[in-house]
């Protein structure tokens, strides 16, 4: 055989395998038959309250389904076959005209990405199935695919297809979206001109829409209205009419939903666990179930909003920007919030820049603005189940508007003053000491090693007098939790057991603490006092219960951590002490609106920055932040205790709670362990109490403590006193 016959068989062989190759390789990533036949565009994930509420979605692709070719206005499909595919109901799913003209335009370029060619088809196959790459490979199975698609489907459920996956923008797939978000109208009220304009999107949605660029807007939606008119689906009067309307977009005010800042909080921890279990938030239709509990959210929502209606106003009137301090205050939040202007960020230059600063400066409106959000009052609400942990309603921020503010529950650290105390008096307790425990009220020098000394005093700078611990933390007397910390609850000690109960934040073992000056995170303390309400019990805060894939496939099921942090009697009698505060103390305020078996604590920080109410029922913990974003804006009186800032949030959301027939959460009262009882004390010597005894108390103590008699004062009668006149009861 010749060599040159030997060539050519030889290079016929190798092409053949070549195209063999190239074709396994082309077929084998194209969509199986059952793809074909069950197409699966990415859904949204579903999020769920524990009452079965649908509260948000998650989604790249805004989708709402039109289910038949009916509902869709005769203009759209007419302008849409018009730009896209006039040939659609001719061809078979690849128009060989166009395919001609495009590999004529762009053969010298030996590429496929010149105007037109695609089919609606072609289209819908690169959505379903495809990428958006460049390739001739990708071109060849798209064509494919597309003839595959028109063997399965009529051209009607093709068309369907394409309208309820096609990009509008703005997060909206499919006309039912896109006629939302745009018109705010449902699809068989559009007009002519604006069904033109929703189809002049399909080139690109970011480049013609009009909040970018209404010029170029409008001359893409002349574009397809030509189109029409070529066609002669319009004639060239309606064209020359419609041709001038103006787009007017009325897009859907979108809501933030009932718990925007606890959905936030959910989405953050989605978004690890998708690393975790790889999963996609945005496009796998998940099912999260989660602990909220709509109906306490609402609670929550109104109990804010019903204190802030009132309070700000009472802020704003005392607050005024006239000191040398205070102007120094808002110069530099003008700057910070004209440096985020778009008008500064488009600056090119740097004068450009000073220049939009000067003028943002001299603009009223915008400094009144920034006057506005300086003075804001901020919030942070959480209410959690003690026994379980589970969040049931979460307030992250004032403005109830928006998800993605700052969340005052998880995003800040704060100062929590007086609700520190009772971490200090449960180390007391918890190491044998009775409520009764007497310290004096006098003024404490503390050096702190470098020759400087530091001299706290009581929030009304009186001193004197004796207290016990129960008295201490019921009227939250600085100089009694001082000592308390110096004399029998060592730092060390305090910050371990604050740690053990969920407090994680750094806590530093400084005298100071004792009144609450180590930063924390809100929802950390909040959840620390369930461990009193819960007998000891400490049960971790969390949102999610269950995450379910779309076929009901379970990644994931929380029941809760859980860890013993306190013994049963700790928890009790610290209890009690805390009741003390609701009934006679500092909380005492909060049992007008709410006069169930409750206990509490307030704090308020220096200078009045930060108020606070922490409270717990034996099935419910809440606790209310308040305060503002800038730390140098405070309130500026006695308004700004946490009795009056913060209590009255928590006191609402308890009323409307309990209150609520739907909810049926059951008043009960804190159970008594059997290893604590009531017993006499005598004040002088923290023994159980005689008749010869002058001073004594009704206290709660912990039978593995319990006290002998008294020694101190005899008499021939002995044994339990009788109740004198002069028995101090609380």
């Amino acid at each position: 055989m010749e060599p040159r016959r030997v060539w050519l068989i030889i290079g016929a062989i190798a092409a053949v395998i070549a195209g063999y190759l190239f074709l396994d390789s082309l077929m084998d990533e194209l969509p199986s038959l059952e793809e074909l036949e069950n197409p699966r565009p990415p859904f949204a994930t579903r999020v769920y309250s524990i009452d079965g509420e649908l509260i948000d979605k998650f989604f790249e692709e805004n989708r709402s389904r039109i289910a038949t070719l009916d509902s869709v206005p005769p203009a759209f499909v007419q302008a849409l076959l018009a730009t896209e595919d006039t040939r659609f109901y001719d061809h078979w799913g690849v128009d060989l005209r166009a395919v001609a003209r495009i590999l004529f335009v762009n053969l010298s370029r030996f590429t496929l990405s010149g105007p037109g060619g695609s089919t609606i088809t072609q289209q819908l196959a690169r959505k379903l199935y495809l990428s958006n790459e460049v390739t001739i490979t990708r071109k060849l199975r798209e064509w494919i695919t597309a003839v595959q698609i028109e063997r399965r489907y009529t051209k009607n459920e093709i068309l369907i297809m394409y309208i309820n996956i096609a990009p509008f923008g703005r997060g909206a797939y499919g006309l039912q979206s896109a006629a939302q978000e745009f018109f705010s109208k449902s699809p068989r009220q559009l007009t002519v001109a604006e069904c033109a304009f929703l189809v002049g999107l399909l080139k690109n949605p970011t480049r013609y829409d009009p909040r970018r660029n209404y010029g170029r807007a409008v001359s893409r939606r002349n574009t397809v209205l030509m189109r029409m008119a070529d066609e002669d689906v319009i004639t060239d009067a309606q064209f020359e009419a419609l041709r001038n309307d103006s787009i007017v977009t009325r897009a859907r005010t979108r809501s933030a939903g009932i718990a925007p800042h606890f959905i936030e909080y959910v989405r953050q921890q989605l978004r690890e666990k998708a690393e975790k279990y790889g999963f996609n938030l945005y496009r796998d239709g998940l099912t999260v179930y989660t602990t909220l509990d709509s109906r306490m959210q609402a609670h929550a929502n109104r109990a804010v909003q019903d204190h802030l209606a009132a309070f700000q106003p009472t802020f704003s009137a005392r607050w005024s920007w006239e000191t040398p301090q205070r102007r120094a205050i808002l110069a530099s939040g003008i700057t910070v919030a004209a440096r985020a202007t778009p008008e500064y960020l488009s600056a090119k230059t740097a004068d450009a820049r000073e220049l939009a600063l000067i003028r943002l400066r001299r603009n009223p409106v915008f400094v009144d603005s920034v006057k506005a959000a300086l003075t804001r009052i901020q919030v942070g609400f959480a209410a959690i189940d003690p026994r379980s942990g589970q969040i049931r309603a979460m307030v992250g921020n004032s403005e109830m508007r928006f998800r993605y503010g700052l969340n005052h529950c998880t995003q800040i650290e704060r100062q929590p003053g007086s609700t520190f105390k009772p971490f200090v008096y449960t180390v007391a307790i918890d190491n044998g000491y009775t409520p009764a425990y007497q310290l004096p009220n006098e003024p404490i020098a503390i050096s702190d090693g470098s020759g400087r000394k530091w001299t706290p005093k009581n929030f009304g700078g009186e001193s004197g007098g004796i207290y016990t611990l129960r008295r201490g933390l019921m009227l939250s007397v600085n100089l009694i939790a001082i000592r308390t910390m110096l004399e029998i609850a060592p730092a060390e000690e305090v910050v371990r057991y604050a740690h053990r109960m969920g407090i994680e934040s750094t806590l530093r073992p400084y005298p100071s603490l004792a009144i609450g000056t180590s930063e924390v995170v809100p929802l950390e303390i909040f959840s620390a006092y369930g461990s009193y309400a819960n007998e000891g019990i400490f049960a971790k805060p969390y949102a999610i219960v269950r995450i379910e894939d779309r076929d009901g496939r379970v990644y994931e099921n929380n029941t809760g951590e859980f860890r013993e942090v306190l013994s049963k009697e700790t928890a009790f009698i610290m209890t009690t002490m805390l009741r003390s505060v609701m009934t006679g103390g500092t909380g005492a305020g909060t049992r007008s609106s709410f006069a169930g078996p409750a206990a509490g604590k307030t704090g308020t920080t220096q200078d009045y920055a930060d108020a606070w109410f922490i409270g717990f029922t034996p099935n419910l913990v809440a606790g209310v932040w308040t305060g503002f974003d800038d730390r140098r804006v405070t309130f500026t009186g006695s308004y700004g205790q946490g009795s009056v800032a913060a209590g009255p949030i928590w006191a609402r959301f308890m009323k409307y709670t309990y209150g609520d027939g739907r909810i049926k959460l059951p008043v009960l009262d804190f159970p008594q362990p059997p290893g604590v009882a009531q017993e006499r004390i005598c004040l002088e010597s923290q023994n159980l109490a005689t008749s010869s005894c002058p001073n004594t108390v009704l206290e709660w103590v912990n039978k593995k403590y319990m006290p002998g008699f008294c020694t101190q004062h005899t008499s021939s009668g002995g044994g339990i006193p009788k109740k004198k006149d002069n028995i101090i009861e609380y």
